[in-house]
């Protein structure tokens, strides 16, 4: 679907902000699932305010001087698991055995010059009616992940609605959703697509597994959200990524007996993993403003209600990487495989 037929399901009273976070870092860092451990897992790439470390123990909000987003009331931290590139990370794995990170592109409608990042979506009712419940910003020291590396079959896959690849045709591709890692190769490279719950419990800013305190009455990406449950009464902002990589470079190497070359950072081939984190940082009142306000993308910009700042900036801001390990060039392994 393309970004103006998107758009036309929103209602004029609805909120949504749409804005490009350029990266602020790609390394082994997890404060959320593996906070203090240096290194984690596997890579991340992470975008947002510059307050990011490994245990993400203070208010973003409070201590981060800048941030790779377009707003520059935003100092969350946003991450996805990489595969050679942001989000879970993604690599690519050559028929002799080497991996090489995949770059990330770009996405479209957005300031040109964006140093890779993700596109960040903050909407109301997920472009649709839920019963005209009052939107409720995450409250200081807020967290959730969605997904899990741990999915190992196409069947629980299909569960995490809202998790998904899209192979691009060009930027505006945006259907059909996939479950998992496109078949063959494409034209304009993969998008990966991490939609967050929005229903929260109420009480709790995190959980044991940082998602029970929420719950999602989506049925698909960007469709009809329900009302929430009385569970979960409180409906909050509907968070989403889109990430876009750079599969397309790699398309003359695709290995001859027909298999998928691409890899998330946790040696998933599949797809089945793909997971995100989420880390609230925006400061005062800005996010709860810009839920209460009509403003949608680019509209809201320039203090309409929320003050925005240049490609150049986003850019400049970044943080140094707390792990020394090579993650460019075509590498034995990826980073953290046994």
């Amino acid at each position: 679907m393309r970004l103006y037929q998107i758009a036309a399901l929103v209602a004029p009273a609805q909120a949504a902000l749409r804005f490009g976070c350029s990266t602020l870092s790609i390394q082994r860092l997890d404060p959320l699932v593996e906070p203090g451990k240096l290194p984690s897992a596997h890579v991340h790439q992470i975008v947002g305010g510059n307050a990011f470390n490994a245990t993400m123990d203070k208010d973003p909000g409070e201590v981060a001087t800048c941030t790779t987003c377009t707003f520059t009331e935003d100092f969350s931290t946003y991450t996805a698991a990489h595969a050679n590139s942001p989000p879970a990370g993604m690599f690519f794995k050559h028929e002799n055995g080497s991996y090489k990170r995949v770059p990330i592109m770009q996405n479209t409608a957005l300031p040109n010059g964006i140093n890779g990042g993700m596109t960040i979506y903050y909407t109301q009712q997920d472009f649709n009616s839920n019963g005209n419940q009052k939107i409720t910003a995450f409250p200081k020291g807020f967290r959730m992940t969605v997904g899990s590396p741990t999915t190992s079959s196409l069947d629980a896959a299909k569960k995490h609605v809202g998790l998904r690849f899209v192979c691009l045709q060009d930027k505006g591709t945006r259907f059909p959703e996939l479950p998992d890692f496109p078949p063959k190769p494409c034209k304009g490279g993969i998008m990966t697509v991490h939609h967050f719950p929005s229903c929260w419990n109420g009480k709790d800013v995190d959980s044991p597994n940082h998602q029970d305190h929420m719950y999602s009455t989506t049925k698909e990406a960007f469709q009809a959200a329900g009302p929430c449950p009385a569970s979960h009464p409180v409906r909050m902002p509907q968070v989403a990524y889109e990430t876009l990589w750079d599969t397309a470079q790699f398309a003359n190497m695709w290995p001859k007996d027909g298999s998928n070359p691409f890899f998330l950072s946790y040696n998933d081939n599949k797809g089945y993993g793909t997971h995100a984190d989420y880390l609230f940082g925006w400061q005062g009142d800005s996010l709860q403003r810009a839920m209460d306000s009509s403003c949608m993308f680019q509209a809201c910009e320039n203090g309409r209600p929320l003050k925005s700042q240049g490609v150049a900036a986003m850019n400049k801001c970044a943080v140094k990487s707390a792990i020394n390990e090579n993650l460019d060039g075509w590498l034995a392994k990826m980073p953290g495989q046994m």
